[in-house]
């Protein structure tokens, strides 16, 4: 384990029968970085949450954290905090008694006085000073999940875990919440394991984001690196929006839309290929003589999507911005051309 790993997953594996819930899972964490694991449903992140906090019994593998080996260690033990999908605040306590609960059992315990100041600290933090005698029932969504997240936050934890902490929430409530918790993950330097089958939430949050498929990882990588340079066919048609555009393929390019574009690290190397192109990667010119007619148009606000009919029958989506798209609308001829990047081809078929 390097100096810079805090938490490392070592070959962790959990089967429920037959299904394999973790298949080999390994995974290094920073000090102070946030890491989000990424995947459909299924796919073993939250069974890998539960497993690091306690909660979830391994079948093989090892956890190590701070250079201790955790894998036995009942979860009261681990110094983990967790924030769930559900909020779970107690009912009949206030805002500060909620923040304040995890300092009161043994392991942490402390004193009146101190549980007192350590809690006005993490309301402030959380920007809910004013609601410390407020019952959860008192609190909107959002800001029962600032309560929740104090109280992860009160003990210090070695390792923050976020189970889906923003999926019962309203779309603007979310964002601001997402910016909120990565703020404060900043500010505290907290070492952080965050769930989300949110892409959006993933890429606008992680330091690093781990995409994973049937228990294992299949990439993990800085946001923009996983979003522009996909390792597999698979991570590059989960994460955002593609196109499949057919073309021929050979020495390290496709030929596609009338161009030539490399070809990024995994894919085929020659034959027919489907090249998996971002709608806003796609050049739009309108041309009396194109080589493509626009379908459909959507307005987004900031920007437009485009439903495109090639030539062949094939059906593809470019995205724009909206001054651009004023006068491309439904059976308007165009040119399209690619952005000088490089794409993931899958073999056809």
């Amino acid at each position: 384990m390097s100096s810079s790993t805090y938490v490392q997953l070592v070959d962790i594996a959990k089967y429920f029968g037959k299904v394999k819930a973790l298949d080999g899972l390994s995974l290094d964490i920073a000090e102070g970085e946030l890491v989000a694991l990424l995947g459909p449903s299924g796919c073993g992140k939250t069974t890998a949450l539960r497993a690091l906090a306690g909660l979830q019994v391994l079948d093989r593998g090892s956890m190590i954290v701070d250079g201790k080996d955790v894998t036995f260690q009942k979860a009261s033990n681990r110094g983990m905090g967790m924030v769930f999908q559900a909020y779970s605040l107690f009912p009949h306590m206030t805002a500060r008694e909620n923040v304040e609960y995890g300092l009161t059992l043994r392991v942490h315990k402390t004193s009146k006085d101190k549980r007192k100041v350590r809690s006005a600290e993490l309301l402030d933090l959380v920007g809910l000073s004013s609601h410390a005698n407020h019952y959860p029932y008192q609190l909107s969504g959002g800001q029962q999940q600032r309560i929740a997240l104090a109280r992860a936050l009160a003990i210090s934890p070695k390792v923050l875990l976020l189970d889906e902490p923003l999926s019962a929430l309203d779309a603007k409530v979310r964002t601001q919440l997402r910016e909120e918790i990565r703020r404060i993950q900043v500010e505290l330097g907290t070492t952080t394991l965050f769930v989300t089958h949110d892409q959006e939430e993933a890429l606008g949050i992680a330091d690093r984001i781990g995409v994973m498929r049937n228990g294992k990882l299949e990439q993990i990588a800085a946001p923009a690196e996983l979003y522009d340079r996909p390792q597999t066919a698979f991570v590059a048609e989960f994460v955002g929006l593609t196109n499949p555009i057919s073309g021929k393929v050979s020495g390290g390019s496709i030929e596609i839309l009338g161009g030539v574009v490399k070809t990024l690290p995994g894919s085929i190397t020659s034959g027919t290929g489907i090249a998996l192109v971002r709608p806003e990667n796609i050049n739009v010119v309108a041309a009396k003589s194109g080589n493509a007619t626009v379908f459909s148009r959507s307005f987004l606000g900031a920007s437009c999507r485009l439903s495109i009919s090639l030539a062949n029958g094939e059906r593809i989506t470019a995205q724009i911005s909206s001054p651009d798209a004023i006068d491309l609308g439904a059976g308007v001829n165009v040119n399209l051309s690619l952005l000088d990047l490089p794409l993931f081809v899958k073999a056809a078929g």
